[in-house]
Parts: C-alpha cells; structure tokens; sequence
C-alpha cells in the first residue's frame, strides 16, 4: 500500500499542470465563489465558471429545471452577468486563490466567439478558456456550431487566431459521430476537449398535459447519462492525441475513477453539486484513497485493463 503523503493527483493537461484531476463544472458552480461555504476551492483541480457571454443574458422563462429519473432537466438558456461584470465584480474576489480557472464562454456568432477569446485574452488571472459551441449559429439559421465537422474546425480556427490562452473546447453529445467533431475541434487548434455536455430530453405533466418546461425541451444530466458519457470519452481519448477532460453523470468517486481509467486526464462533476454542495472535495479524497489502497503513486497511471 502506498502512504498518503506518496499518492501524486497531479495531473498535467497539454501545458497546464493541476494539483488533481477534479474541476468543478461549467453551469453547476456558479462563478467559484458561491461555494466558498461548502469548499475548498484550493482543494480542487480547478472549476469552470457559468457560461459567460458578451452581453448578459436573462436566460429562458420559468419553469425551466425539473427532476427526472436519475437526473435533471434545464432549460436555463445560458443566464449570465456578462463579460464585463464578470471581470469587474467576480474575478477580482478570485485572485488570491490558486485553483486553475476555466472560463466558459459562448456566441451566437463566430464574431462574438472571437471578441470573447480576444478581451479575455489578457486577463492573467484566467488560466484557461473552455469554449462551449453547443449554441445556435444565428447566421445558420439556429443549427448548432457543434454539429458540423467543418463548422467545428473553422470556429476553432478563428478562436484559435484570437488567443494564445489554453484553449478547451467543450463537444454536445447530440451529434451523430463525436470522433468527427473531436478531430474537428483538434485539426482547428484546440488544447483539450471536455464532454460531454448535457443530452436534450423532455419531460411531460400528465395532470396538464403540457412540457414541465417552458421552453419544452432541456438539457438532460446527472446519472441517467453516465454511461453515454463514459462511451464517448473512451471513443473520443482513442480518436485525438490532445487530453480530454471527462464529465457526464459523475456523482461518486467510482463514476470518476471509471472515467479517468477510460483515458480521460481530468474530470469535471456537474449536476451532482446540486446534491451535495461538497461532492467535489470528496471525490478528490475518493481518488486519493482508491490510489493509497490500490498502490497507485500517480493518479495518471489509473489505466483501463483491456485485454
């Protein structure tokens, strides 16, 4: 057995080095600081900001999260502050912390996707922007950037142009291939990958007989999706030779360390901090344990046994 203070849960993603591969999801944790109750945000690898765009946004009419069988519905429509508020009211309260920040920003339009990645380009503080494109291409008539294998690399692309910070991109499940859109997303010049976003779902009041969300259809997330989730990791890790960040349904230490062995550098926990606000902390401790017990000295050694 490996001692504690041996076991290394550093991680090292293309450039970036983080202390352990647990980061908060994009959605789940707000802007960092409203968990500061709940953790330690030095103790994680690093988390994901709620998705920002240029301007804010006050996203979908109510109802717009319902509970469904081992998961959750949303249909938020990406409500935010807003770059400049971001950069003015919440960053500034994040400095002294030394957890790895993602920042998750969006468009409705190449142009807007590039002036995001343009503007934050020169914040310090910032150690990595995760691009999310499954958002409507308003110049496309409404089809989502993530659909399309050219759309993919081209947008990248321009990013890519736009900023020499660390550059994720985040892939939707909803797509016939994800391999094609990885090596999209890799062929246009991003550092990492993280996926997969949620999976769109409906749910509907049988006393009403109407869609519990306004907007009809939602995100669907938490466990129900684990599975797919930890397929398209194992396909997407086998498909490209830059790192991928796993997430889909993590809720537990063993749902994380499944992901990690299926090739996945680092992890990000959504939905599940919904449910306990300290979920993240003890995944790290899991991973940790699960090393010291299984005489694993670095947690970037977990491989899966294929035979």
């Amino acid at each position: 057995m490996v001692s504690e203070n041996n076991v290394d849960l550093s991680v090292q993603l293309g450039r970036l080095e983080f202390s352990n591969p647990v980061i908060a999801a994009s959605g789940t944790f707000g802007y960092g600081l409203e968990y500061l109750p709940f953790v330690d945000l030095d103790g994680l690898g690093g988390f994901s900001t709620k998705g920002l765009s240029l301007e804010p946004r006050m996203g979908n009419p109510a109802p717009r999260m319902v509970e469904t069988a081992s998961g959750m519905l949303n249909a938020i429509g990406l409500e935010n502050i807003g770059l400049d508020k971001f950069l003015s009211d919440k960053l500034p309260l994040l400095e002294n912390y030394k957890t790895r920040i993602l920042v998750n920003f969006f468009g409705d339009t190449k142009d807007e996707y590039i002036e995001m990645a343009t503007r934050l380009s020169d914040v310090k503080r910032v150690d990595a922007l995760e691009m999310n494109i499954s958002c409507p291409n308003v110049e496309e008539g409404g089809v989502q950037f993530s659909s399309d294998p050219a759309v993919v690399r081209s947008l990248v692309e321009a990013v890519r142009k736009a900023t020499g910070k660390f550059l994720i991109v985040k892939l939707s499940p909803n797509v016939t291939d994800i391999t094609e859109i990885a090596r999209a997303a890799e062929d246009g010049g991003a550092d990492a990958l993280s996926l997969i976003n949620t999976q769109i779902g409906m749910s509907i009041d049988m006393e009403t007989r109407k869609p519990y969300l306004a907007n009809k259809t939602g995100g669907l997330s938490g466990p129900a999706i684990k599975p797919i989730a930890l397929h398209m990791v194992y396909q997407t890790v086998r498909a490209v030779k830059i790192p991928v960040i796993g997430m889909g349904g993590i809720s537990t230490t063993e749902d994380a360390l499944e992901f990690l062995s299926a090739g996945a550098t680092a992890i990000q926990i959504g939905t599940a901090n919904f449910i306990d606000p300290g979920i993240t902390m003890k995944v790290v401790e899991g991973i940790r344990q699960y090393c010291q017990t299984h005489s694993i000295k670095k947690v970037g050694d977990l491989k899966l046994v294929e035979e």
